[in-house]
């Protein structure tokens, strides 16, 4: 496996290099002409050249003269992609940047709640449960058993009151193990390839000691593992993968759609119908959580989009709210306190913050490809809205918006990967964007 990487690295050192480089220029904005800042530009074949837009909407990556009829994406959460042919991105002197329009695309989630219409009829319990086991049968069916491995490109885009501060872009291999997940161990093994942060020059200056991973990193060295804890080797593992791997794996984890239906598909009270356009049946399945006398609460919403005649998931949409209230406030230590600076909170402020409630909502869509007769994962988006509600009446609003799209698929001889593998820290390469 060694040799297999460090022929991989030649390989690619030796494509970046032969020749000579070009440079790749343009202009992403949206239908109203305003810029579009952090979105994702980059060549198909080798993501990891790709770069993000600045505040302008202007975005120039250099590249060794890509084939003939190679493929740029461009991508924003919440846009349609645009895909364009590499020769049209070629900087020429004298000539303005290729200005690329995108168009607005809400989120899957969205039109399924505007477009399910509760039924007036209501479903017995007997006629749900037989829909319901049409589906899993379907799902079973459909979704492989066999190991399989994704390449992806992986973009978090953390954002504070309108203003993006700043992105993360990962490239990785992801393998999936159906049979491990079965004998109640992690069915998804994570592996980081290639890593960027992008920030404008200002948000870099504050984030550079607060997001290098020493925090993680100490967190992780600390923590102690009781004995007699089952899968010590796991849990080892776990505790020394890179910290800044932990939230693409965790986007490509959540919503495990084969997963959680099987979990509720008995629970048949919560669980309601309705018709879409097309041919489709929206099945949505409602749960609610409350913990530690009502201070933790926590709502799901499932949305699964079948084919009303074949039973097939062909969408899967997820929509969480949760609210935590601390009675009596809870006073951050020091390195979570840092965190605060990102959000433009003065040192007064930061000093005398108290964490009083914590109310956000989360939207996931997946969105699945066919291959053999078989049902694999071909992106998912996610957006996180979240209020953090201090002393003093402090308030600081946040937004995540993540996406991941499947670069690559291989589901024959798909081995799992090694510890080190996994384990591997990545360096990051830091990229200001003005």
């Amino acid at each position: 496996m060694r040799l297999t990487r460090i022929i991989t690295g030649c390989l690619l050192a030796i494509y970046v290099f032969a020749a000579q480089a070009v440079t790749y220029q343009g202009r992403v904005v949206d239908q109203d002409g305003k810029p579009i800042a952090y979105a994702t530009v980059y060549p198909e074949q080798v993501p990891e050249l790709g770069t993000a837009t600045n505040n302008d909407g202007l975005f120039a990556f250099e590249a060794p003269g890509l084939p003939r009829g190679s493929r740029v994406l461009v991508s924003f959460i919440g846009y349609e992609k645009q895909v364009l042919h590499a020769e049209e991105l070629i900087a020429e002197e004298g000539l303005p940047a290729k200005t690329i329009m995108l168009k607005e695309q809400p989120i899957a989630l969205e039109e399924t709640v505007v477009a399910a219409k509760a039924s007036k009829q209501k479903n017995k319990r007997k006629q749900m449960a037989a829909l319901l086991h049409a589906v899993y049968v379907k799902l079973e069916e459909e979704f492989p058993d066999n190991n399989s491995q994704y390449q992806i490109v992986s973009d978090v885009r953390m954002q504070s009151e309108g203003s993006t501060w700043g992105m993360e872009q990962m490239i990785a291999n992801i393998v999936v193990l159906p049979e491990a997940a079965k004998e109640g161990r992690d069915s998804m093994q994570f592996q980081g390839r290639f890593c960027k942060r992008f920030f404008s020059a200002e948000k870099r200056a504050q984030a550079d000691s607060i997001l290098a991973g020493e925090t993680l990193e100490r967190m992780q060295k600390d923590a102690k593992v009781p004995k007699g804890t089952p899968n010590n080797m796991f849990r080892r593992a776990a505790t020394a993968v890179d910290s800044g791997v932990v939230v693409h794996q965790a986007l490509f984890a959540i919503g495990n759609m084969r997963y959680d239906f099987e979990q509720a598909m008995n629970d048949t009270k919560h669980w309601t119908v309705s018709n879409e356009s097309e041919g489709e049946t929206v099945l949505t399945h409602t749960q609610s959580v409350s913990k530690y006398l009502g201070c933790f609460k926590m709502t799901f919403k499932r949305h699964y989009i079948v084919d009303s005649k074949t039973y097939a998931v062909r969408r899967f949409s997820e929509h969480a709210e949760v609210k935590v209230t601390i009675p009596f406030g809870m006073k951050l230590n020091k390195d979570q306190l840092q965190m605060l600076n990102l959000v433009n909170m003065s040192q007064s402020s930061i000093d005398k913050f108290r964490l009083k409630k914590l109310n956000g909502a989360v939207d996931l869509n997946t969105i699945y490809q066919r291959r053999d007769g078989q049902v694999y994962t071909l992106e998912k988006n996610m957006i996180l809205n979240a209020n953090i509600l201090g002393s003093k009446k402090a308030e600081i609003p946040l937004k995540i918006k993540a996406t991941q799209r499947v670069t690559g698929l291989q589901t024959q001889g798909v081995k799992p990967l090694t510890n080190a593998q996994i384990t591997k820290r990545l360096k990051r390469q830091i990229v200001e964007i003005y």
